[in-house]
């Protein structure tokens, strides 16, 4: 269960904010830590590399499931490939004329 906290920091000279030590304690920040800002819908989202990643990774667990989709991939390019293979070429050049 995630509990919600809400800190108050104040914009400093050029355009720095120093997050709270509590805050930086409980989300597990460390210094020199790169973090990416997200702005969306007036709301501005921070967070670390990581934690993108993983969100990324279960965003489409789902479409997955049960399926080798790396294999299936796998299967469709060759299948173009023996497609392609199987068309007739135009040859380009230019006709001699003797």
């Amino acid at each position: 269960m995630t509990h919600t906290a809400t800190y108050t920091v104040r914009l400093g000279d050029r355009g720095r904010l120093v997050l709270p030590a509590e805050l930086r304690r409980r989300a597990g920040l460390r210094q020199g830590q790169e973090l990416v800002l997200i702005y969306a819908h007036g709301v501005v989202r921070l967070a670390t590399r990581e934690e993108l990643a993983r969100a990324g990774r279960g965003m489409f667990s789902h479409a997955g499931a049960g399926r080798d989709l790396v294999a299936e991939l796998i299967h469709e390019r060759r299948e173009e490939a023996r497609k392609e293979d199987t068309t007739p070429r135009r040859r380009s050049g230019t006709r001699r004329s003797t």
